[in-house]
C-alpha cells in the first residue's frame, strides 16, 4: 500500500501536480535539509547521494508535524530510525546491502507521505 502511495504521489508529480519537495538548501521558505536535522538534536549527516531522497522523507514527516499529524518525538523517532539504518547500510556497503537500505528508504518515504497525506490537502485534491 505505501508504494502505491508513493506511485501515486509520483505520478500525480508527472501530470503536473503541485506538489513537491524543496531543494536540500530550503526554498521556498522551507527549511534546509541541516536545518530539519538540527530540529532533533542531531548534526547534519552527510547522505551521499541518498541525500534528496532522505530529505523528501524527512520534509514530508516535517509537513505533517507541522500540521498536528505527527508528534514531535516521532518525528525525531522517524529520523533516528533511518540515520540509523543508514549508518549500518555504510558500515557494510555491498549490493545486497544497498538493495536493503533502497527498499526501506522506499518504505520509510511512503510512510512519511502518508502521514503528510492525512494532514495536507494538496495531496489529496483529484
Amino acid at each position: 500500500m505505501r508504494k502505491w502511495i508513493v506511485a501515486s504521489a509520483c505520478a500525480a508529480a508527472a501530470l503536473g501536480a503541485c506538489v513537491t519537495t524543496p531543494s536540500l538548501d530550503g526554498s521556498s521558505g522551507a527549511p534546509s535539509f541541516g536545518a530539519l536535522q538540527e530540529m532533533c538534536g542531531t548534526a547534519s549527516a552527510d547522505w551521499g547521494a541518498d541525500a534528496q531522497s532522505v530529505y523528501s522523507a524527512f520534509f514530508d514527516a516535517y509537513v505533517a508535524q507541522r500540521r498536528g499529524g505527527l508528534s514531535k518525538e516521532r518525528f525525531c523517532a522517524f529520523q533516528a530510525g533511518i540515520a540509523e539504518r543508514y549508518r549500518a547500510y555504510v558500515a557494510n556497503p555491498g549490493p545486497a546491502a544497498r538493495s536493503a537500505w533502497a527498499n526501506f528508504l522506499l518504505d520509510q518515504r511512503a510512510q512519511a507521505l502518508s502521514w503528510r497525506a492525512a494532514v495536507d490537502p494538496t495531496l489529496r485534491s483529484g
